[in-house]
């Protein structure tokens, strides 16, 4: 799956926009990783939103254990990977039908935080269970909503294309080629919401998240951590 997000939805992360800075390397435009990814994947469906947001997804290499959905519903557009364990009892918590799967619950979760706000972004992320990666992007309030489960059994990562846009993957190697060394594992039990402005750990969200710079020949930028000693760190 992927989901670019110009500056005006997002702002790049300023560790990243340093690592690109500090370490020099090959990127491309947004356009064309969108491109890559589409001429890469013979079943890729792609959406584009405006000039400030694309989004792709295919069914191609996915896992059995870990399979990707996609749904839109009042303009909330949502990209999932991954299972939940405990979606018969979230579906009775939002009063979903049985045939509800992951993306439509995710869709509703983040539904509830919106309207019922100052409902806390922490808790809705916190009573998923199981392997997951998703992206949220609401429409009419141009909020972007991305989160990773605790053990990072679903791997996301997030860089910056030469442009500007920040971009979110499965992938790392197709995010490598676009953004370079401004390229980071996305941190493992973390939420990141526009709407509250930052990156935040949904189990100790007082935990401050710094990021360590990585080394020379190390593809990443940084390396995102939790501190705290509850802290989950971020994985490799």
């Amino acid at each position: 799956m992927l989901g670019i997000f110009s500056s005006s939805i997002m702002s790049p992360p300023d560790e990243l926009v340093a690592a690109g800075s500090r370490t020099p390397s090959p990127k491309t435009t947004s356009a064309a990783l969108l491109n890559r990814f589409v001429q890469t994947n013979s079943s890729a469906v792609s959406l584009q939103l405006g000039d400030h947001v694309q989004l792709a997804y295919t069914h191609e290499t996915e896992s059995v254990l870990c399979p990707r959905s996609f749904a839109v519903k009042d303009d909330i557009f949502c990209l999932f990977e991954g299972v939940l364990d405990n979606l018969g009892s979230l579906r009775q918590q939002y009063g979903l039908a049985k045939s509800a799967n992951e993306v439509i619950l995710v869709i509703e979760a983040y539904k509830a935080l919106r309207d019922r706000a100052p409902y806390p972004p922490s808790h809705v992320v916190g009573h998923l269970s199981g392997s997951f990666a998703f992206i949220v992007f609401d429409k009419s309030t141009s909020t972007l909503f991305v989160a990773s489960d605790r053990n990072g059994k679903v791997p996301l990562y997030w860089g910056i294309t030469a442009d500007g846009y920040v971009a979110f993957s499965d992938n790392a190697d197709l995010l490598k080629g676009a953004c370079g060394k401004s390229l980071a594992s996305f941190p493992q039990g973390c939420f990141l919401s526009t709407a509250v402005g930052e990156l935040r750990c949904y189990q100790n969200p007082k935990n401050k998240i710094t990021a360590v710079p990585a080394n020379e020949e190390e593809i990443w930028g940084a390396t995102f951590k939790v501190e705290g000693p509850a802290a989950l760190a971020a994985t490799r």
